[in-house]
């Protein structure tokens, strides 16, 4: 009885989930965990992108640095200088010499300790070549690529944009799908921004001619404003203090109610920004964006505890837009917009409606075909029929799946294979019968030997949904999410469900069973 009990809990709780879903308006009395199941871009309307992670720019940069660290390690005073020439970088290749043959272990052995096994490393006679394999660049693209998900997730998810998709594609694409969102001009601007922050020295030394000439002197790089390119600020290569210490980042007002960001280091960062105001009073810094220059605030006193504050002549949604940008981190590499696609509410709206109407209609098919055939057992496996839909819609309203169109095509094909699991043991019980076995026998006969066949069918499709799910994207896992839920919904509602309200039904007596005619 308690089995029986949980069971029709169970049901009635799945029918629950689905009524904010079906009854517009009815959320408010639900909890708040209870939410009719979002609607997906092909339905509500909204807008596609379709992004590139930048691998050439990535190993190009990740080359640069393997090339400072190399240089670093070979002149560490501390350890003792490595003398060496022809220090290069050739198409992602850094090579050099060592002078003092009796220095290749020894530089060998600084460089291995240093880098560790993130390089391969080859020598031949004094020359010393290091490179990334193949497999590293391979994990480097995956590495990037899943961080440039994270990032571009927060930085939406910041801008309070609702039920965003972002997944992976192809290998270096990233697939950005927001329901709802007419202009996706702002996200795409937003998003596509490295926001790779850096704090250097000015070069006060350069002379307005040297600038005018654009030829930079060693250590010095010309960077332009972001708002006014034709200004240029010559800065010292090194990085004083990197965007990677920063903690946090807020848009705020200063004492002139005017935009700004503030920014808070982490206890490294925070150190290095001390020691950069401490050491370099009255003179001049820059804080760069992306390659161009955000500000370049005169230093009036030293700044410890790590919080700063960026000024600019921001508006106050740049302010926030930069704060958003800070705080979610660098993207390890550019993202290229390669194609993007909206769909009108409009266009949305009629998939709805064109979904929806090819769904009832098959529904009222399947119902009718199973009345005409299967009597009283068919108005019975009509209204698990129903459970089965309402139990798919809640449970994947409460499971946070998005409801796409290829998603309802999962469900009309997940109430086709309930129907079949129905059938299975009604033909099943109508074999008993006629062999002459009581109908209530019949009935526990035939579920017990049907439920085999029934489970193994329904387990070879949820195995087909999980391999569409892990190896498809976009509209095949909408696909995949569904039937995997509706094969759970059908398992329950004909295995046990149908089994319960057939006893109810039958009250314990063997009832003439209207399908089955007796010889």
């Amino acid at each position: 009885m308690l089995k029986k009990l949980a069971i029709i809990f169970v049901a009635v709780f799945g029918v629950l989930l689905a009524v904010p879903t079906f009854v517009p308006g009815a959320s408010s009395y639900f909890p708040k965990w209870i939410k009719p199941v979002p609607l997906g871009l092909d339905l509500k309307g909204g807008a596609q992108l379709l992004l590139e992670v930048d691998t050439d720019t990535m190993f190009h940069d990740k080359a640069n640095q393997l090339y400072d660290d190399v240089r670093s390690a070979l002149i560490d005073r501390n350890k003792g200088v490595i003398r060496f020439s022809d220090l290069r970088n050739n198409n992602g290749v850094v090579s050099f010499k060592v002078r003092e043959s009796d220095d290749v272990s020894a530089a060998k052995g600084r460089l291995k300790s240093v880098l560790g096994n993130t390089v391969d490393m080859e020598s031949s006679g004094d020359t010393i070549k290091l490179s990334y394999s193949d497999k590293q660049k391979e994990e480097m693209v995956q590495d990037a690529l899943a961080r440039s998900i994270e990032i571009v997730r927060r930085r939406i998810d910041a801008l309070g944009t609702k039920e965003p998709s972002i997944q992976s594609q192809g290998g270096k694409y990233i697939l950005v799908q927001l329901p709802g969102v007419d202009n996706p001009e702002h996200i795409k601007d937003l998003i596509g921004q490295t926001a790779k922050m850096t704090f250097h020295l000015v070069n006060e030394n350069v002379s307005p001619e040297q600038i005018a000439s654009g030829r930079a002197p060693s250590g010095t790089d010309f960077l332009p404003y972001m708002d006014m390119p034709d200004q240029i600020v010559p800065v010292y290569s090194r990085i004083e203090v990197s965007g990677e210490s920063l903690k946090d980042s807020q848009a705020d007002f200063d004492q002139n109610n005017m935009p700004v960001v503030t920014t808070v280091f982490d206890a490294t960062g925070a150190r290095k920004f001390a020691k950069l105001t401490t050491e370099h009073v009255n003179e001049r810094f820059a804080i760069v964006l992306d390659g161009k220059v955000l500000s370049a605030p005169n230093i009036r006193e030293p700044i410890p505890g790590g919080r700063g504050q960026i000024s600019g002549g921001f508006t106050l949604q740049g302010a926030k837009d930069l704060a958003v940008l800070l705080r979610s981190g660098a993207l390890p590499a550019p993202l290229t917009v390669i194609e993007e696609r909206t769909v009108g509410a409009g266009l949305g709206a009629d998939t709805i409606a064109s979904g929806t109407t090819g769904a009832v209609v098959g529904l009222l098919f399947i119902m009718l075909f199973m009345l005409m055939v299967y009597r009283s057992f068919g108005v019975i496996a009509d209204v698990v029929l129903v459970v089965n839909l309402a139990m798919i819609v809640g449970m994947s309203a409460l499971f946070g799946a998005t409801m796409t169109l290829p998603g309802i095509a999962g469900i009309v094909l997940t109430l086709g294979m309930a129907v079949d699991a129905n059938i299975l043991p009604f033909e099943r019980i109508r074999d008993e019968i006629r062999a002459g076995v009581p109908t209530l026998r019949a009935v526990d006969v035939g579920f017990h030997r049907s439920n085999k066949a029934v489970l193994d069918g329904e387990l070879t499709n949820l195995i087909c949904a999980l391999i569409l799910f892990q190896f498809g994207a976009g509209p095949i896992r909408g696909f995949a999410v569904t039937l995997s839920i509706g094969v759970l919904t059908t398992l329950f509602t004909c295995m046990l469900l149908s089994k319960v309200i057939i006893d109810w039904y039958m009250g314990g007596k063997n009832k003439k069973v209207g399908y089955v005619k007796t010889k």
